[in-house]
């Protein structure tokens, strides 16, 4: 199948799909490395150091994510922009945190006793992680899709 011979809109959920997934990317590395420093460096406990890790990455991506991933930087409204950036990776922050504590108590430390006590961190982790994306993703899209107004043209209506 070429290119061309894609429906233009599904092109465009594509692209949007690859560019999230890149700026994703980049949030990942600073999440996953940044939880690292502040559990093994600085010695925090494991959930406070997948919190501080997201929070960092939240903070470092929120103009990438805007520029490129849902095309925000040809709204030029920054602090709104902001406000929908920061309610959708809240909630995907408490998934990241509350399924990789999660998957550590109740998986890998009963599961793997053997594997040393960082590896079944880091796999808990990125667990928490994977399911915040699709948290974030799919909380990006829903809010998209209901500010262009088209929930509002599909949305039944109530009879009075």
């Amino acid at each position: 199948m070429n290119v061309s011979s894609v429906p233009t809109t599904k092109r465009k959920g594509y692209k949007d799909f690859i560019a999230y997934f890149f700026t994703a990317i980049l949030g990942a590395l600073i999440n996953f490395f940044s939880q690292i420093g502040y559990r093994e460096l600085i010695g925090l406990n494991f959930t406070t150091s997948v919190f501080l890790g997201y929070v960092t990455a939240m903070v470092l991506t929120f103009a990438p994510t805007k520029n490129f991933a849902f095309d925000a930087k040809k709204t030029d409204n920054a602090g709104r922009e902001f406000i929908k950036y920061v309610g959708i990776a809240l909630v995907a922050l408490a998934v990241q945190v509350y399924s990789s504590d999660i998957t550590l108590k109740q998986i890998a430390n009963p599961f793997f006793p053997e594997t040393s006590a960082f590896f079944r961190e880091k796999v808990s982790h990125v667990i928490g992680m994977g399911l915040s994306f699709l948290a974030n993703f799919f909380g990006h899209r829903l809010l998209t899709f209901r500010s262009t107004g088209m929930y509002d043209r599909i949305k039944p209506k109530r009879s009075k």
